[in-house]
């Protein structure tokens, strides 16, 4: 399978079956609420609405993930999820998924890349605004344990 995204080292493709277990193990590992269960990961493999990408730097080495929905009629594809592993975070794995998922949503012919971020969480904020992303909104009390969220959103044309 062809990479989505290449950098010296890391490579993101569109995860596989053969992922599930490092999905599930990266998102017990990094959320401690919001978490999405193997179910749902499987479904999302096999799901025409939805695209999950893996960063790795060979194809075993896991280094990330990205869990993107398309909506039938919209011109917007929403990031619903990024992770890296710890050791990753600040070693351009997020950048990496990031620049996939946009091309993601171009190859699906989408206007825009928007996504939710908690209000506290500075690293990601920073991430997303130095990639372009502007803030359009929030949402009060949006995650499981109450913290609100921006919304954040880019023209992909």
């Amino acid at each position: 399978m062809q990479p989505l995204h290449t950098t010296a080292a890391v490579r993101v493709r569109r995860a596989e079956i053969s992922d599930l277990d490092d999905l599930v193990a990266l998102e017990d590992r990094t959320f401690d609420s919001d978490r999405m269960s193997r179910d749902q990961y499987r479904r999302h493999l096999d799901s025409d609405s939805a695209l999950v990408l893996v960063a790795s730097a060979n194809h075993r080495n896991f280094l990330g993930t990205a869990v993107l929905f398309f909506r039938k009629g919209s011109g917007v594809v929403r990031l619903y999820s990024i992770a890296s592993q710890p050791e990753a975070r600040g070693k351009g794995v997020g950048t990496a998924l990031i620049d996939a998922s946009e091309l993601a949503g171009r190859q699906r012919r989408c206007r825009a890349l928007r996504l939710e971020v908690r209000t506290d969480n500075v690293v990601a904020i920073k991430l997303y605004e130095h990639l372009g992303y502007r803030r359009i909104g929030s949402y009060a009390h949006y995650y499981q344990d109450g913290a609100d969220a921006w919304r954040y959103e880019k023209a992909l044309a």
